[in-house]
């Protein structure tokens, strides 16, 4: 029989050892989240490895540092660590280039150090060495990266030029008519003509990218965000599944299919906006309508604009590179789809978008414009290239004017060219509307009012009004066809907002507002040039004369014949309802800007009103040197 003290001890030993016990089964369990044990050939796939990082990162992000018992200096780095990727693995679905660089160079690390991804068994991921096994996504990206080292964010425009990827052609599938597009036959070409064997960490830098895509970028389409285009939709073609969510079969197809199309599903997909025009990269897929979702819940979520949802089908934002992003979804879109606009800032000069022979005379003409303080109307069809010039003329409004901006998305950052100027734009949000914002626009002390784009019937009357009395003058954009277009769609906003009721009178008040159309077209080939520069001059009514004049005795037949006379002017008047002449000062023919009417002497005294005394003389010089004097 044991004595007291000695059981006593026996139980304390006891305790001791199973507390160690917990301890250690605590510990060795933390350590396995952190050291993960190397998987096998057939566990280095992409898909498993995609889920290897979202597992670890989730518990990286998620765990109680405090259960591991650190120090206090290894709990505070671990705790900014953490922290730091946190704010990256938030901010690289926004379009942050820095945070998605962060959160690559973080993957590559966990890869080599947790994986053990070697030269030996990287290409279990991607098989590199076996050329014909990749797939024209790999061979894409590839190429792309090699692109890449050399041209940085200018790759993708550099390999649709080298290999005239933009041309229209006429492909199998695509029916009879010429297309835009890049099919899985012109990759393998580039690819065989561009490929070279790859170094390990070029092709670790790929391989972290497919799955950083994969986990939290935006699929195929991730790269050819950040290169300099025009912008990249998804979503747009393809045939829609059933119910399930199954691709249409054969016997499915509607009747009378045919001429030569074959159907592709709607994860293929991703068309590229590039200089003017849509080209369908036929050799990229999303995989599954699960993927085009999560690309299209992710891809419009900087500075949080809100949810998404059947109630709010369709979202307006930008991203923190400063692109346009429109995202829809069913039921009120057919299907899943997304629209990224990217501007290019750095082109926002009028010489850089005006080229050509006779290019001078626009230019000259709207630098004109701006400083005689005209108002004036960008014109033109969607992706046109209204925007970008709109930013290049602002270059030339005098730095003295503050100006202020309306917007439905922030699109213009023009305090990202402009920066020591007195600029603050103003958009519409869920609860202030567009004529709510240019209402407090008159209370900022602005001289300028900047439109990006007079789209709803209220921002149309409000804008009249406002050039009436607000401002010194606006500058807005408009998707009218031509002049005439423009006049009435204003003048009809005017009427369904109820501030006139007259037509006649409502096209007056347009007409008396608006100086100055630049109408911009692109044609099929994706060129784009300013079509015409119209100036609009009111007609002016001269006063009705009086039938009889009593000082003046006159008989009856006189006064029967004036009354015949004046009242046949009167039924003239009545028919007349031309209230402005329209005349093209400049237009583009024959792949050559000209001049066409001369400038009207109203509006060269009004422009010299407002221009400083040095401007004035080279004005005079431009009309001297193109219409041979003033008018």
């Amino acid at each position: 029989m044991l004595s007291g003290p000695l059981m006593n001890s026996l139980w304390i030993g006891l305790i001791l050892f199973l507390v160690a016990l917990f301890i250690y089964i605590r510990w060795m369990s933390k350590a396995k989240i952190r050291a993960h044990p190397q998987l096998g050939p057939d566990q280095l796939s992409l898909q498993a490895m995609t889920e290897f990082v979202k597992e670890t990162l989730h518990q990286m992000t998620h765990s109680q540092l405090s259960d591991l018992g650190l120090h206090e200096e290894e709990y505070r780095r671990r705790l900014s660590k953490r922290s730091e990727l946190r704010r990256a693995l938030k901010g690289c679905v926004s379009g942050s280039v820095l945070d998605k660089q962060y959160v690559k160079e973080f993957l590559k690390e966990l890869l080599v150090k947790s994986l053990k991804l070697n030269e030996s068994n990287i290409n279990v991921g991607i098989p590199f060495e076996n050329h014909e096994a990749l797939s024209p996504q790999d061979k894409f990206e590839i190429i792309l990266y090699l692109y890449k080292q050399q041209y940085r964010d200018e790759a993708l425009s550099k390999l649709i030029e080298t290999y005239d990827l933009s041309k229209p052609r006429i492909i199998p599938g695509y029916g009879e008519d010429v297309v835009y597009a890049v099919t899985a036959e012109d990759i393998a070409d580039i690819y065989a003509n561009e490929i070279r064997s790859l170094t390990l960490p070029e092709k670790l830098d790929i391989v972290v990218q497919r799955i950083y895509q994969q986990y939290k970028g935006f699929s195929v389409i991730d790269e050819i965000r950040d290169q300099r285009i025009d912008g990249v939709s998804g979503g747009v073609s393809g045939m829609l599944g059933d119910s399930s969510g199954m691709p249409l079969r054969a016997e499915q197809l509607p009747l009378g299919w045919g001429n030569g199309d074959t159907p592709v599903s709607e994860c293929e997909s991703v068309w590229l906006f590039f200089r003017g025009i849509s080209i369908h990269m036929g050799f990229l897929s999303f995989g599954n309508v699960r993927e085009l979702k999560r690309v299209c819940q992710n891809i419009y979520k900087y500075n949080h604009p809100g949810q998404l949802s059947e109630a709010s089908g369709y979202k307006v934002n930008e991203m923190k590179d400063g692109s346009r992003v429109v995202v829809v979804r069913p039921p009120f879109s057919e299907s899943w789809a997304f629209f990224v606009r990217k501007f290019d800032v750095s082109s926002t000069s009028l010489e850089q978008l005006i080229t050509g022979r006779g290019a001078e005379i626009p230019i000259g003409l709207l630098q004109f414009l701006m400083k005689g303080s005209r108002i004036t109307a960008v014109t033109g069809a969607q992706g046109s290239g209204k925007t970008t010039l709109l930013m290049a003329m602002v270059r030339h409004i005098y730095a003295s004017y503050t100006l202020r901006v309306q917007e439905m998305a922030f699109e213009l950052h023009l305090r990202k060219i402009y920066s020591r100027r007195n600029i603050l734009s103003f958009r519409e949000t869920e609860h202030i509307s567009g004529q709510d914002g240019l209402d407090l626009q008159k209370k900022t002390d602005g001289t300028v009012n900047i439109l990006g784009e007079v789209a709803s019937d209220e921002v149309a009357s409000w804008m009249i009004q406002m050039s009436q009395v607000a401002s010194l003058f606006t500058v807005f954009t408009h998707h009218a066809k031509t002049f005439k277009d423009l006049v009435q769609s204003l003048r009809n906003s005017l009427l369904k907002s109820g501030v006139f009721r007259q037509e006649d009178i409502a096209e007056q008040q347009v007409v008396s507002v608006i100086n100055f159309d630049v109408h911009l077209k692109r044609d099929a080939f994706g060129n784009r040039y300013i079509e015409r520069i119209t100036e609009c001059i009111p007609c002016d009514k001269e006063p009705f004369p009086d039938w009889h004049n009593p000082e003046k005795h006159t008989g009856t037949e006189e006064l029967a014949r004036r009354y015949v006379a004046i009242s046949s002017e009167h039924f003239r008047r009545q028919n007349n309802t031309t209230l402005y002449i329209s005349n093209n000062v400049v237009e583009y023919r024959d792949g050559r800007y000209v001049v066409a009417a001369s400038l009207s002497e109203r509006s060269v005294r009004e422009m010299e009103e407002q221009m400083q005394p040095q401007d004035i003389e080279a004005f005079r010089c431009y009309i001297q040197t193109n219409w041979g004097g003033t008018p």
